[in-house]
């Protein structure tokens, strides 16, 4: 064997695991469907806290399984606020990080949370969960606090007190939500849509998605 073919293997057998460590790639802008595993919620986790959640959907890319359903997504809590009432929404940040194959491969994961199946909530540009605003609790402790007042100042003054004590009774009202702190919570179960912010690499062999039998 010529020395050139000497120097030309070992370059041939690094561009093979090259390749083999490659893989099929998943495109950037891919959507993961995930159930979240673990229950996260402002008042009892801190940023840092691990979750896990279940891919519930194989990741399919031109007929090809490249995520078999049942894949495991971990990652960390990146961000929680818990705001007062009156000031604001309670937030979750979230940061999946890994995937981990049924075979127990794992993979670099850079995704971003886009959407989840709780009514009444929204997620941000950044990925973070908004738990709901205003509810329906709060109009009717407004209207009890104004009844109540209204109630308490007619009984003492007449007509004017009616109008005071109704004053009195929403301002009670707007004191108890300044004090009062509103909490979010992503429930074990909840289903999350990830998008895939770059491609990610896959060193599995690539396999067939099932079609049925005929």
């Amino acid at each position: 064997m010529t020395k050139t073919k000497w120097m030309l293997l070992p370059c041939l057998l690094l561009g093979s695991l090259l390749a083999a460590q490659t893989g099929s790639p998943v495109p950037a802008g891919t959507a993961l469907m995930v159930r979240l595993d673990t229950t996260l919620a402002t008042f009892s986790n801190r940023v840092g806290d691990p979750f896990r959640a279940s891919l519930t959907q194989p990741v399919v890319v031109n007929g090809v399984t490249l995520i078999p359903a049942g894949a495991t997504v971990e990652g960390r809590v990146t961000k929680v606020s818990e705001p007062r009432r009156i000031s604001g929404r309670p937030t979750i940040g979230i940061l999946p990080e890994a995937v981990i194959l049924p075979s127990g491969e794992r993979y670099f994961l850079d995704a971003t949370l886009t959407d989840t199946n709780i009514p009444g909530t929204t997620v941000n540009n950044e990925g973070q969960f908004k738990g709901s605003g205003h509810d329906r609790r709060d109009q009717v402790e407004v209207g009890a606090g104004t009844a109540g007042g209204m109630l308490i100042g007619g009984l003492i003054g007449g007509g004017p007190g009616v109008l005071i004590g109704g004053a009195v009774g929403a301002g009670s009202t707007g004191v108890h939500w300044l004090v009062t702190h509103r909490s979010a919570t992503l429930p074990a179960g909840t289903q999350l849509t990830l998008e895939l912010n770059r491609p990610m690499a896959t060193t599995a062999p690539a396999s067939p998605a099932s079609g049925g039998s005929k």
